[in-house]
């Protein structure tokens, strides 16, 4: 697709999003416009139903007031005409006042043994008879008026000696609504009940009160289909239906439809209904009945109670409204898109006839051409274009002859960088993330005996087993950016040969500084190690010389004491045995002192093995007691927790502590204490002894130089000692570090892994630490 279509194209395109924009918010605000209109007319409607609810309620509750002050009325000229005992009364006496007193009937209840109140006497046949029992709270009413003359409960309405309950079907003509009056003020022997017919309230309600003003409204609203009055206090509960001369009767008084009717039924309308009536909130819901779009809007009302009023509205008229809002819409925005097409299209043709010259110039330049430029003629955008692409040629011709010049330089730097690489005498092998070798030099083919061939794109597997977690945690501080720089460690040989290795270990990052690969150098360290081992040999002997005249002295006192008892032999021809008990032990001291001294001056393969670093330091200290003793000295072991076992070479070890040993004694000439404390390093990560005189301190200056050959601050010494103590501390990847002050003593700090660990490895942490 050209640039001129592809402009059209994103013209239009945009002009598209931007009218489907404008449709969308036109329509979902016109939803929601005609949505909120339609919730206010439906609220509208519910509060003048409220206040239409109110007024009929206000009217009907006057007629029933007066209608239950009549009865009352009629109720005490009953009384005052009736005999006092009902047995002195008939039911023709009955029919004939309430004839003349104007109700319907008359009748009159008693409260039988059994606590059941019945009817006795009535102007109305059927009434004989009629038990109150099963009549809730209008059973209720009766007691407390037989009981205190006062009515307390709730429903209807309560005068002195006197209750009227609400309208209601009669029990014994189920057909027929009747409102009834109650006296009793303990002058009689009976409760006189008057009634009348109540039909005249229900045609009140019909003709002029809610039931009327929800016809008017169904005919001036079309859209409006259904207006339903609900009680929440009863709605979706079970029904409480009274069967009166056998049929059933939903009284009027626990009626869940108030008012209105409920054709468009559905079991979510009691949830509905009651989150309204809790909330006090309008609820709205969309919904479909048979195949009709409508909406629910149940509005809750506070005339005479809690009462919820649901319209059912026309959905779809709602819908058919917004449908042709949108039709209208898209129809205009097609027409704007089209015309959207067309102008875009030729202005882009226009609009490019610069960019196809600047086209063709730097097509010039891509085929070699650089000295190809462009004519300009303004200086808007496109004219500054124009200037920096000949700018950018002038650039490119200078660029082409300095790369050149580069790629010749590079040449160069490349076949230098191979010559060395090759040339070198330590071993260096490439390997990616993976492990797998990608090159090797000519050194490493001659050092280790695989050529290149051999070890290309596989793992290298030379590691010894007890090594590879060392292997791995290398890896690992390379891989987090860190370097290995002259690690000490062993590897095997094509033919099976375990090397001594230094190993330098580093990684290889490209121009985005990501590590890429893993450059190793190898240096064979066989010899220098065989020469460090003949050195530390020759020190030992030296040490073992030194502490001849000390195990002389040591050795000298059980002797005497083996002779004196040998002469006490000869002259009394037999010893006792606990003198033969004590010459055992004096003897078994002298050959404990002499084995641990050709022990340590014997010549010992280097096996790395379970070392317990607490037993080792007992032995040491053991050793030199005899010294120290002639010296003044004594030795001080605390182990402030039990110490594990590390994995090294158990009389190298002795060597170290050894030394570190004479140190600290030769450093106190007037005698003193030498601490030796140990323990475990937190997250069991290894050991640590540190070893504590009482001398005269290292000065500062030398301090920075312990550990280097022939340096020594002893007038008598050569500083091979501390040097071969530190090789083997650093073969054991662990550390030693000093720290002393002028009159204050010295501080040696000892410190090993455990079995395949490596302190050397961790972060920050150096080949050696002397501070």
């Amino acid at each position: 697709m050209t640039i001129k279509a592809k402009i059209a194209a994103f013209i239009t395109t945009l002009v598209a999003i931007i009218l489907f924009l404008n449709i969308s918010i036109y329509y979902y605000s016109s939803k929601n416009d005609l949505e909120r209109r339609t919730e206010n007319q439906m609220d509208i409607i519910a509060k003048q139903i409220g206040s239409t609810v109110e007024a009929t309620q206000v009217s009907r509750k006057y007629m029933e007031d007066s209608a239950g002050v009549m009865l009352r009325n009629a109720a005490l000229a009953a009384k005052e005409r009736l005999d006092p005992n009902i047995a002195n009364i008939t039911n023709e006496e009955l029919v004939r006042l309430s004839a003349d007193l104007g109700v319907d009937h008359l009748s009159l209840w008693i409260r039988k043994d059994d606590g059941d109140i019945v009817i006795a006497r009535s102007s109305d046949p059927n009434e004989l008879g009629q038990s109150s029992r099963t009549w809730d709270y209008w059973f209720t009413a009766f007691n407390q008026l037989f009981d205190n003359r006062e009515v307390t409960i709730e429903q209807g309405e309560k005068l002195l000696n006197y209750w009227t309950g609400p309208i209601n079907f009669s029990t014994s003509s189920p057909d027929q609504v009747d409102k009834w009056g109650y006296y009793y003020d303990g002058s009689t022997d009976y409760l006189i009940n008057p009634f009348i017919n109540a039909t005249q309230f229900l045609d009140f309600e019909r003709s002029t009160g809610t039931e009327a003003v929800i016809l008017k409204i169904l005919d001036d609203n079309p859209e409006v289909l259904a207006i339903t009055g609900f009680d929440p206090q009863f709605f979706g509960k079970e029904k409480i239906i009274k069967y009166k001369k056998g049929k059933p009767v939903y009284n009027l008084d626990v009626r869940d439809v108030v008012f209105g009717s409920y054709d468009y039924q559905d079991e979510e309308d009691a949830s509905h209904i009651m989150d309204a009536s809790s909330s006090k909130q309008i609820v709205t819901v969309r919904d479909s009945f048979e195949g009709e779009r409508i909406v629910k809007t149940f509005i809750p009302i506070d005339a005479s109670g809690n009462l919820v009023v649901g319209i059912v509205s026309d959905g779809e008229a709602i819908r058919q409204a917004l449908n042709h809002q949108l039709m209208m819409q898209i129809l205009i925005s097609v027409a704007l898109a089209a015309a959207a097409l067309f102008a875009s299209y030729f202005l882009a043709g226009f609009l490019l006839l610069p960019i196809n010259r600047i086209l063709e110039t730097v097509n010039e330049m891509a085929k070699g051409r650089l000295n190809s430029r462009l004519e300009v003629r303004k200086m808007d955008e496109l004219g500054k274009l124009s200037t920096r692409i000949n700018a950018m040629g002038d650039s490119l011709e200078q660029q082409t002859s300095r790369l050149k010049e580069s790629a010749e330089e590079l040449r160069s730097m490349k076949q230098y960088l191979e010559s060395f690489v090759n040339q070198t005498s330590d071993a260096i092998h490439v390997s990616d993330l993976d492990g797998n070798v990608m090159q090797v030099n000519k050194a490493f083919e001659a050092i280790y005996g695989w050529s290149e061939s051999e070890v290309a794109h596989r793992s290298l597997d030379n590691v010894p087993a007890e090594q590879s977690g060392e292997f791995e945690r290398i890896r690992e501080v390379v891989l987090q950016g860190g370097a290995v720089a002259d690690y000490e460690t062993e590897r095997y040989a094509k033919d099976g040969t375990l090397l001594d290795v230094s190993l330098t270990v580093s990684s290889i990052r490209d121009e985005e500084d990501r590590i890429i690969a893993i450059a190793t150098i190898s240096r064979n360290i066989t010899e220098r190690k065989k020469t460090e081992a003949l050195l530390r040999q020759s020190e030992k002997l030296a040490v073992v010389g030194q502490l001849a005249a000390g195990f002389a002295h040591e050795i000298r006192n059980p002797l005497t004491t083996l002779r004196g008892f040998v002469q006490l032999y000869q002259k009394q021809g037999e010893l006792q045995a606990v003198y033969l008990q004590l010459m055992m032990s004096e003897l078994d001291r002298i050959n404990h002192i002499v084995s641990e001294l050709l022990i340590f001056a014997k010549p010992q393969a280097v096996r790395f093995q379970d070392a317990a670093v607490a037993e080792i330091v007992q032995d040491v200290v053991m050793l030199l007691e005899p010294q120290a003793k002639l010296a003044d000295i004594q030795f001080s072991v605390d182990f402030k927790t039990e110490l594990p076992i590390i994995r090294g070479e158990p009389n190298q070890l002795k060597q170290v502590f050894l030394n570190l040993f004479k140190n600290a004694m030769e450093a106190m000439p007037r005698g003193g204490r030498i601490s030796v404390e140990g323990e475990a390093l937190p997250g069991e990560r290894g050991v640590a002894v540190r070893v504590l005189d009482q001398g005269e301190g290292i000065p500062e200056d030398a301090l920075k130089r312990l550990g280097e050959p022939f340096y020594s601050t002893k007038p008598s010494g050569n500083g091979l000692g501390l040097m071969v103590s530190q090789q083997i501390i650093a073969s054991h990847k662990g550390k030693m570090t000093f720290r002393s002050k002028l009159g204050q003593g010295t501080i040696v700090e000892v410190t090993l892994p455990l079995s395949g660990g490596s302190l050397l490895l961790e972060p920050g942490d150096g080949e050696t630490a002397i501070a």
